[in-house]
């Protein structure tokens, strides 16, 4: 396996809608992290809300340690948002017995050619933020000069909205032309070590990269939705999950209204949740794989699910003169370039 042959996962909604420019401006690509509560507002915790242009989140962080005079390690995140963008989320930085600084956005502010920070609100809170605090994030992307018709595309996005996306793991998972998943291959062969993968990224990529084919199995054999003896349900909204020994007509009406979705596995070392059918057809698309299989066991990944269908809510599309504007939210995890492959062709997707 090489990072050249990386597949072009199977598509549910038949082949893309042509092509059309994305991401000609970071304003095209926008991203707003959605939290479940706000902050308290008193606490050793200074929670900022950040907006960022044209910078990747690790290095938002840095800029925020250097500027407050912490260590990066005091600084809490709950997810990671596009370099390419413009991205809204919130950071928590640790300031036992300190007070807020004076002139906080001026301090924080950035604007160094394309980059730009800028401190949209900030409020104190008792603990730091925790990475997959958050709920969901809510997308506005513009497709430029897209080569379909209005009606085409107003269709075939209907279709997603309704039906839902299989829920890849999007290609920024995998690094510039898959690069990650060559890494991965070349660490498993010498062996996994923390001190060689520190934030378990190449670990992540690989069984993200397991993950993404168990799932192009399912629409392969037409199965997607399709309720497998043995099958683990995820509660729709939540993080619960469930096993079905013996799918029924309930399990199958539930399934198409949207209120469980089927799961595939993230492997790991250990039992699979899954029993049946359901684990015969993962355990088949897995040994495909065996030096990545050999490589996350070795490395003690915890066995986890992921669900296979990815809802985008509150939907919209907008036609304008350049082209449409899509807005969408997406739960926690959930890949905006799993929806936009459904719909156009580019090479970033």
């Amino acid at each position: 396996m090489t990072a050249s042959a990386l597949p072009d996962w199977s598509r549910l909604h038949g082949a893309p809608l042509g092509h059309a420019r994305f991401r000609v401006t970071p304003e095209d690509f926008q991203v707003e992290e959605i939290m479940p509560f706000t902050p308290e507002g008193e606490g050793e915790h200074l929670w900022l809300w950040l907006e960022k242009r044209a910078m990747s989140t690790p290095v938002l962080v840095r800029h925020v340690a250097r500027r407050l005079e912490v260590a990066p390690r005091d600084i809490g995140i709950s997810g990671l948002k596009d370099h390419g963008a413009v991205t809204r989320q919130w950071l928590s930085v640790w300031l036992p017995g300190r007070e807020t600084p004076e002139r906080l956005a001026a301090l924080l502010a950035l604007e160094d050619g394309a980059t730009r920070v800028a401190l949209l609100d900030h409020a104190r809170h008792p603990r730091k933020l925790k990475r997959g605090v958050h709920l969901a994030n809510r997308f506005r992307i513009e497709l430029r000069e897209p080569e379909a018709s209005e009606s085409a595309l107003d269709d075939r996005w209907q279709q997603l909205v309704t039906q839902g996306v299989p829920n890849y793991f999007g290609p920024q998972r995998f690094g510039v032309g898959g690069d990650n998943i060559s890494r991965a291959l070349r660490l498993f062969e010498r062996g996994w070590r923390r001190r060689d993968d520190r934030e378990g990224l190449l670990l992540s990529t690989a069984r993200s990269y397991l993950f993404n084919a168990v799932l192009a199995e399912r629409i392969d054999q037409d199965c997607w939705l399709t309720p497998l003896a043995g099958e683990v349900f995820n509660l729709a909204g939540s993080a619960s999950h469930f096993t079905a020994e013996s799918p029924d007509a309930e399990l199958s009406e539930r399934l198409a209204s949207g209120d469980i979705h089927p799961t595939g596995p993230l492997w790991g070392r250990g039992e699979t949740a899954a029993c049946g059918v359901a684990a015969e057809l993962e355990q088949r698309v897995i040994e495909r794989h065996p030096l990545l299989r050999a490589g996350i066991e070795q490395a003690g990944a915890k066995p986890a699910r992921r669900s296979l269908r990815l809802m985008p809510e509150a939907a919209t599309m907008v036609n304008g003169h350049e082209g449409v504007s899509v807005s969408f939210t997406l739960a926690r995890g959930g890949f905006a370039t799993a929806v936009l492959r459904e719909l156009i062709t580019h090479e970033q997707l």
